[in-house]
């Protein structure tokens, strides 16, 4: 996990907060669903499934990988208060490591893999260039193994998977991998979390 801050991206185009909606995939949507919930402006966190062959999805199918969708999270965010630029400085620097292929630590397969699902020309655009940006300034010492689809269809996932890291504050992953990833963003971020 990183330890510095990274910058907001360069270029920024205001067509991409025009859906105000994006879909990302940074491995078990538990923890990548925890962090976003902590920002201002978020005003709805859905976990599902993305990018996969299959014309369905669900949490068996998908952990066997044999869908190869990923477990990925819905956001819906005001863009008044939370910028698409944002939500990407969250997501390369907080909320998983794009430096992994295939995997987020122990959790290993496709459907944990790093990936944006985008909805516009400018949201894949904006994306392009942070992650060069991103390479450029060697913030990572690995590549960014990021992958960059077209969102077909978002599949939510079943209701006990649903704000699952704060319902389950005590479950052992929740302890061991989403809670670092909240407080690195209190500690990375604070300007950007809801108000108590």
């Amino acid at each position: 996990m990183l330890t510095n801050v990274l910058p907001l991206p360069e270029w920024q185009d205001p067509e991409a907060d025009v859906p105000a909606r994006i879909v990302l995939a940074g491995g078990c949507f538990w923890c990548v669903e925890g962090v976003y919930r902590e920002l201002a402006g978020v005003q709805s966190v859905l976990s599902g499934y993305a990018g996969g062959q299959e014309k369905d999805a669900n949490y068996r199918a998908v952990c066997s990988g044999a869908t190869d969708h990923a477990e990925a999270v819905e956001l819906r965010y005001d863009p008044q208060q939370l910028r698409f630029g944002q939500i990407l400085q969250v997501f390369f620097g907080v909320a998983h490591d794009p430096t992994q292929r295939g995997r987020q630590g122990n959790d290993i397969g496709r459907q944990y893999r790093s990936a944006i699902f985008f909805l516009n020309d400018a949201q894949a655009d904006m994306v392009r260039a942070y992650i060069a940006q991103l390479e450029k300034g060697g913030f990572f010492r690995q590549p960014i193994f990021t992958e960059l689809q077209a969102l077909d269809t978002f599949y939510p996932a079943e209701e006990y998977h649903q704000d699952y890291a704060r319902r389950n504050p005590d479950q052992p992953y929740i302890c061991a991998v989403a809670q670092p990833k909240i407080q690195a963003l209190a500690s990375l971020f604070p300007q950007y979390r809801r108000k108590a």
